[in-house]
């Protein structure tokens, strides 16, 4: 049996008005309000406002393939030399992990998203620097040597905006140094005048090409794909728990349900704390599965390739199942306050802390250490291996498990353990509220 209600100014069920009167009533929800969005602000804007001042160990490859050559004097020549030196100098390295490795090397750490960019000095730079200081008093056509930059759109785009802006900053001051040693090289073995077309090109002898490594495809949103159906999985998995508990605790008679005007209030259940939240949790293991299949036929119908379709169905489960559990336990521990802390947890400190939008390398140091251990950014590695990194073990595919896993680990345990000491100590879920006649 159940009770419907209708709220009317004379139910006497309802508390004191007098508490409306209260300086508390008014200023608790303001203060909470308050405090939460100036949170939010100051971590949303404060971790965007500025990348290139919060940039720091910033991984990028230096690849000198360059074999030197000789003058035209007979000296011996090795200008890629120069350039890897002048790199290494010129750029902070307090903001820019410069590593100097091989090609394979760095095609690897690329493919697996550890570097988001390559300078590229290739094996002829030398060769082709020589030609070029021939050219200037030799008529001819001559091609201009090449240093590629090589950026990594898969591991962020703001990231290979980044790599450009380093590459440029750096080879401009680069092709300006070597510009005037060839020049003056070129000055000292020749007796004729350099010719003012010549000049310039020496001045400026390198051709900086920037270009893609393994550009995304079509349909993945620039490459924020990854990060919204990382999103929609921490949604499903943090608003269905919310969901989910509202729905069970009215449905067995520990809260009402409103609607409209009315509101039902069922008999309290013979049942206790744990045996209720285990109820919610295989609620939420179901609804995994389920909501994991249709985020990917709804993303692969609207063009979203998917190579891995069957993995990343299976980790979508996964991920919502253990966040919706971990968020259950919160609400069942600390009860109405565990959705201001599932908030908090789940949104409020995992976008900005995502490395998604914004690498972490160019956010404030603390936002990669949020990410140790927020779901946000474990989830979003995880689905950005799956998508753009041929799911990869080291592409953050294995890192995302696991930390998925040892979450839904924390989850169980700390909500079984404290939920099961409340029941033996005879903190039963009872409904105190008085029948209105």
């Amino acid at each position: 049996m159940h009770r419907i209600h209708f709220r009317t100014e004379t139910d006497r069920e309802w508390s004191d008005v007098n508490a409306v009167k209260t300086v508390r009533f008014w200023l608790i929800p303001t203060v909470v309000v308050a405090l939460l969005m100036s949170l939010l602000s100051a971590l949303y804007i404060g971790g965007i406002v500025d990348p290139k001042k919060s940039l720091h160990d910033f991984p990028v490859a230096l690849v000198n393939s360059d074999e030197g050559d000789t003058l035209p004097s007979g000296q011996p020549a090795d200008f890629g030399r120069q350039i890897a030196d002048g790199l290494v100098s010129g750029i902070d390295s307090s903001k820019v992990d410069l590593q100097p490795m091989g090609i394979a090397q760095a095609q690897d750490g690329m493919a697996s998203g550890d570097l988001y960019g390559a300078i590229v000095v290739p094996s002829d730079f030398t060769k082709r620097m020589v030609i070029l200081a021939e050219a200037g008093v030799v008529s001819g056509e001559v091609d201009k040597p090449v240093i590629t930059v090589l950026t990594n759109p898969r591991a962020g785009t703001l990231a290979s905006s980044l790599v450009t802006t380093i590459g440029d900053e750096a080879l401009d001051a680069a092709n300006t140094t070597v510009g005037q040693q060839v020049t003056k090289t070129v000055g000292d073995t020749v007796t004729e005048p350099i010719s003012g077309a010549a000049a310039l090109t020496l001045a400026q002898p390198i051709d900086v090409i920037v270009t893609p490594y393994n550009p995304l495809p079509d349909g993945t949103g620039l490459g924020l794909a990854a990060f919204y159906y990382a999103l929609l999985l921490l949604l499903a998995g943090f608003t269905g728990a919310m969901v989910v508990s509202a729905l069970v605790d009215g449905a067995l008679g520990f809260t009402p349900t409103e609607y409209g005007p009315f509101f039902k209030h069922r008999q309290t259940a013979a049942i206790s704390r744990l045996q209720t939240m285990f109820v919610k949790w295989v609620i939420m293991v179901g609804i995994g599965l389920i909501v994991s299949a249709l985020y990917l036929w709804i993303s692969t119908s609207l063009g979203m390739p998917s190579p891995h379709s069957l993995l990343l169905w299976m980790y979508g489960a996964l991920a919502i199942a253990a966040v919706g559990i971990t968020a259950t336990s919160i609400v069942s521990v600390f009860g109405t306050a565990g959705l201001l802390i599932n908030l908090i947890l789940f949104i409020v400190l995992g976008l900005p802390s995502a490395g998604a939008t914004i690498p972490l390398e160019a956010t404030p140091r603390i936002f990669g250490w949020l990410a140790q251990f927020e779901p946000m950014h474990q989830v979003f590695v995880a689905v950005r291996s799956i998508l753009y990194f041929d799911a990869r073990a080291d592409a953050g595919l294995t890192h995302g498990l696991s930390a998925t896993f040892v979450g839904l680990s924390i989850g169980l345990t700390f909500g079984a353990v404290t939920v099961w000491y409340y029941d033996r100590k005879g903190l039963a879920r009872r409904n105190s509220a008085t029948p209105v006649s």
